[in-house]
C-alpha cells in the first residue's frame, strides 16, 4: 500500500494559491493570517511562486498569474471528451438558448469541463474548470447514479453533503433515493439546489460499460425551465446530444 506522505511546503503553497484565488488577490499578512503560518514562511512561498512565474506582484499584493490558464488548457485537452462533447455543447445552447454544460467527476467533485451560453442565457457565476459538489447539480446527480453504489460512498465519505442552497440535498438515504430515480429516468433534476432561481436538466455520458465519465446539461432561470419544456422538450433534447457524444466517443 502506498503510504500518504504529504511534503508540507507544498501543501503551504497549494493551498496559498487557492486562497489567493478565492480572495482575488491579498497580500503577505492577510494570507499568514489565514492559512496561520508565520508571515516569514508564507513570504518566502510567495516570493518562489511569483518568480517561477505562478504568481504575480501588483504592489503588496499577490494575485494568481495566467500559468495557470495553461496548464488548464492542457488539462482540458487531454479530456477526450472535451474534444468531442464541444459541437454538441455548442449547439445545445443555441437550440435552447441556455446555458448548456458539460461535467466530469474529479477528485469526488464536479468540474464544469465547458460551458457554451445560448442568446438567451442570464449570467451564471460558471466557468470552466468551477468546482462544486457534486449532489448540488444534476450533472452530479447524473454522474453518480451511473457509478456503482460503494464508489458514491467513498465520495460521500470523503467530501460529506455540503449545502449551498436550502434546496440541498443533505441526508445521505435521500440521495441514494434520488439516484435510483435517475436511473430509472435516464435524466436528472437540480432544483435551486445550487443556485437560487436556477433549475437545471442533465444527462450521462457513459461508457461501453454504461461507466459515467462525464454528464451534460442545460441549465436556466425557474420562469423558463416550466411545465413540458422542464419534463419532457429539454430532457429530450439533452438525453439525444448525450447519445450523440457517447456515439462519436465509441468511434473516433
Amino acid at each position: 500500500m502506498v503510504k500518504d506522505v504529504p511534503v508540507n511546503a507544498v501543501k503551504i503553497s497549494l493551498e496559498l494559491v487557492d486562497l489567493l484565488r478565492e480572495l482575488d488577490g491579498a497580500g503577505v499578512s492577510e494570507v499568514a493570517k489565514r492559512l496561520d503560518k508565520p508571515t516569514s514562511t508564507i513570504h518566502d512561498h510567495l516570493r518562489t511562486l511569483e518568480q517561477q512565474g505562478y504568481l504575480v506582484k501588483e504592489g503588496d499584493t499577490y494575485y494568481v498569474s495566467t500559468r495557470f490558464l495553461q496548464l488548464g488548457a492542457h488539462a482540458r485537452s487531454r479530456q477526450k471528451v472535451f474534444k468531442i462533447a464541444r459541437p454538441e455543447i455548442n449547439e445545445l445552447a443555441q437550440v435552447t438558448g441556455e446555458h448548456a454544460n458539460l461535467m466530469i467527476e474529479e477528485h469526488g467533485v464536479g468540474v464544469f469541463l465547458y460551458r457554451s451560453r445560448g442568446p438567451d442565457a442570464v449570467r451564471l457565476d460558471t466557468h470552466a474548470g468551477m468546482r462544486v459538489p457534486l449532489q448540488t447539480t444534476a450533472l452530479g446527480k447524473s454522474i453518480m447514479a451511473n457509478r456503482p453504489r460503494e464508489e458514491v460512498e467513498r465520495i460521500l465519505d470523503r467530501h460529506g453533503l455540503e449545502a449551498v442552497t436550502d434546496r440541498s440535498i443533505t441526508d445521505r438515504e435521500e440521495l441514494f433515493d434520488v439516484l435510483e430515480q435517475v436511473r430509472e429516468r435516464g435524466y436528472s433534476y437540480d432544483d435551486e439546489e445550487r443556485v437560487k432561481g436556477m433549475r437545471c436538466v442533465a444527462a450521462p455520458i457513459l461508457n461501453e460499460d454504461d461507466y459515467a465519465i462525464a454528464a451534460v446539461s442545460v441549465s436556466g432561470p425557474k420562469s423558463r425551465m416550466r411545465e413540458e419544456r422542464f419534463t419532457e422538450e429539454l430532457p429530450n433534447q439533452i438525453l439525444k446530444s448525450a447519445n450523440v457524444i457517447e456515439v462519436n466517443l465509441t468511434y473516433s
